[in-house]
């Protein structure tokens, strides 16, 4: 089968004890998801990686990316498949040398084709843009539109993540516009999981039934 034109990428809430294994098992189990970005807050290396060892595991055993957000420290010590950088936590170079050649990097670059454009010429493995809607997992003063998603798609080859505030009800015209994955969080974790995930893929297959 081949893979379809947009891939969802999961982002975990910030509370990852207690059930959430399960619950992320449920979420992979209902359909394809590309990466899961382990992002946790206000907690030291140690306890990120006792959280984090679990997770990892299950998103092997189920064929999907384990990124770690923020922390190039992090993801080596997990030897994780990737990073996530925000514009302040670190460079390409800087995750490359020391996570290596076959690590996913990712970057956010807001609302910005220089800051896309520039880590794409870093080395950047994908860009993300966003925040798209108003979101209830983090604030952001950027609001980029459906043009960038289109000059993006049309003129680079590197994968670009769209996120932020991101539903199975108006994820639509982010696909169509070009989006490689979709970044989201709370529209999984605040919902039965495994309904939002099969959602998702209802959403994006309708979209590309009609391209």
């Amino acid at each position: 089968m081949p893979e379809p034109s947009c891939q969802l990428y999961l982002i975990s809430p910030p509370d990852v004890s207690g059930g959430f294994a399960d619950r992320l098992t449920r979420a992979l189990d209902a359909g394809p998801v590309a990466a899961f970005q382990f992002r946790v807050k206000r907690v030291d290396e140690h306890e990120a990686a006792k959280l984090a060892e679990p997770l990892q595991r299950i998103c092997a055993d189920a064929g999907c990316a384990f990124i770690v957000n923020d922390s190039i420290a992090l993801a080596r010590r997990l030897g994780a498949d990737g990073v996530h950088l925000g514009q302040q936590d670190g460079s390409v170079a800087e995750a490359r040398e020391r996570l290596g050649r076959e690590a996913q990097i990712g970057v956010t670059c807001h609302a910005s084709r220089h800051l896309a454009m520039e880590a794409g010429e870093a080395g950047a493995d994908y860009v993300a843009f966003g925040a798209f809607f108003p979101s209830e997992t983090k604030v952001s003063e950027h609001r980029p539109d459906l043009e960038l998603l289109e000059f993006w798609s049309a003129v680079f080859e590197l994968p670009c993540v769209a996120i932020g505030g991101i539903t199975p009800a108006n994820c639509a015209p982010l696909v169509a516009a070009g989006a490689d994955f979709l970044a989201v969080s709370h529209a999984v974790w605040g919902a039965d999981e495994a309904a939002a995930v099969a959602a998702f893929h209802r959403a994006i297959a309708e979209v590309s039934s009609l391209s």
